[in-house]
């Protein structure tokens, strides 16, 4: 129902500062983990906020040069989204600050006139601490709003979860509350001719030329920033390849990918949106679209809890007690193959679909879901200590995966390594832990494929 689009569920909400709203010329939604104009519970909230006290909306944004880990590749992706929500808030009568510096000091600068403070969540270590920073250093109410996940983490679970099947039903118990609509609130009062400095976006090759980055990872060509494109790409998915989604998703030789990770790590589009898109297609099984919401929803919320209960989310001791305990026991298997990192980056092996995934990756920014957990896998095998491949196999995914170093691709390194899994049948390097190999791909999949796809990358 219309109604039923106005609401933000109060769960939704959180007081970080516990201080009052004080007087001030505008409300600032800090804006860090959602990047988009549309379908964004933090900036609908901050637009109401602003409306009931008659005053104009800010948005700011804090572009920090040294993000933990990022390449020029995702600055690249990041910036080219950040300039179409830039035109599509001017639309809505909202100014957006981009302002370099930690995103933290930038929001508490914007603050200074500010009558109450809305942000949005982040869930690595260093995005809690910025808000924890804000909430201190702000002088007034700092709000948090969850805008990027269905069912708030909280929520679901009051704990961290064992594994999918333990979060599933938790997750479906909210779905009627939360799987709802959100209107966008019309601004009363805009906020276009405020005197802000800030860096220009309409030049973002310009920019992204003059940041002291990391380039190690150039920009990539296959994606490109922004909430259009984003939902473009979900618009051929609906019509095309949702409905082949239950049977053939994970062949790696066909496209039948929504391709909504990058967008979805940058906060460009909406995983609400993404799921009522997906129910409303028409055309596409039930079995389609409950696979998909099922990756969607549970998997990527179960990885938001993983990481927002682990506070050592990224380390290796954060793994199963059972999982580390049956790779030490197997650290001193003989190998089938050693490599180096530099080996592995170059995607110099002597297994062709493991180097047309890292061909891929190194492209693209992006590899089919099947075929990472099969990168995964094998890193393991051929490095001489399981500690030491879990931080290579960290090391390769946050550099050149536009999706890396979120909680969803966090929790997919762990669980190559036994995190929401089970103990399966002992075999040597792996011990418990789930294997696979090449004969179980050939079996399923074209892989010659595949192999000649990336071979033209």
């Amino acid at each position: 129902m219309a109604g039923d689009n106005l609401v933000i569920q109060k769960e939704r909400t959180q007081d970080l500062s516990g201080a009052p709203v004080r007087a001030g010329r505008y409300v600032l939604y800090w804006m860090q983990a959602s990047q988009r104009a549309a379908w964004n519970h933090a900036l609908e909230y901050a637009t109401r906020q602003a409306n009931d006290r008659g005053q104009p909306l800010l948005v700011g944004f804090g572009l920090t040069e040294d993000y933990p880990e990022a390449q020029e590749r995702h600055y690249a992706f990041m910036l080219e989204g950040l300039a179409e929500t830039q035109r599509a808030l001017a639309d809505r009568g909202v100014r957006l600050v981009v302002r370099r510096g930690s995103p933290d000091q930038v929001a508490v600068e914007l603050a200074g006139d500010a009558s109450l403070v809305v942000t949005d969540r982040g869930y690595t270590r260093h995005e809690k601490a910025w808000r924890a920073q804000v909430a201190d250093q702000a002088g007034c109410k700092v709000v948090q709003v969850e805008s990027d996940l269905v069912v708030p983490v909280e929520v679901a679970s009051d704990k961290q979860e064992y594994a999918a099947a333990t979060i599933r039903r938790k997750i479906h118990r909210h779905l009627d509350t939360y799987l709802v609509g959100l209107e966008a609130t019309e601004l009363r009062r805009d906020s276009l001719d405020m005197k802000m400095d800030g860096e220009s976006l309409q030049d973002v090759d310009a920019l992204l030329k003059g940041l002291r980055i990391d380039r190690r990872a150039g920009r990539v060509d296959a994606f490109h920033g922004g909430t259009s494109r984003a939902e473009a790409l979900l618009g051929e998915f609906c019509q095309r390849k949702l409905p082949r989604y239950a049977d053939e998703r994970n062949d790696p030789s066909l496209d039948i990918q929504s391709q909504q990770s990058p967008y979805l790590h940058f906060g460009q589009v909406s995983p609400l949106w993404i799921a009522l898109q997906v129910i409303a297609a028409k055309g596409a099984p039930k079995e389609a679209k409950d696979a998909y919401l099922e990756e969607l929803i549970v998997r990527r919320e179960l990885a938001h809890n993983f990481v927002h209960y682990t506070s050592r989310y990224d380390r290796y001791d954060a793994l199963p007690d059972w999982a580390r305990k049956t790779l030490a026991e197997h650290a001193g298997d003989d190998r089938p193959a050693i490599y180096t990192p530099r080996q592995l980056e170059q995607a110099r092996t002597r297994d062709e679909y493991w180097n047309a995934a890292m061909r891929e990756m190194l492209a693209t920014g992006k590899m089919h879901n099947y075929m990472r957990m099969y990168w995964g896998k094998k890193v393991i095998e051929w490095t001489s200590d399981p500690k030491q491949a879990h931080r290579r196999l960290l090391a390769l995914n946050n550099r050149y995966f536009l999706d890396g170093r979120d909680a969803n691709t966090w929790t997919n390194v762990a669980w190559c390594f036994g995190l929401h899994d089970r103990a399966w049948r002992e075999r040597p390097v792996f011990g418990k832990v789930r294997y696979m190999n090449a004969a179980g791909l050939e079996r399923k999949f074209d892989m010659a494929a595949y192999v000649r796809w990336t071979e033209g990358l």
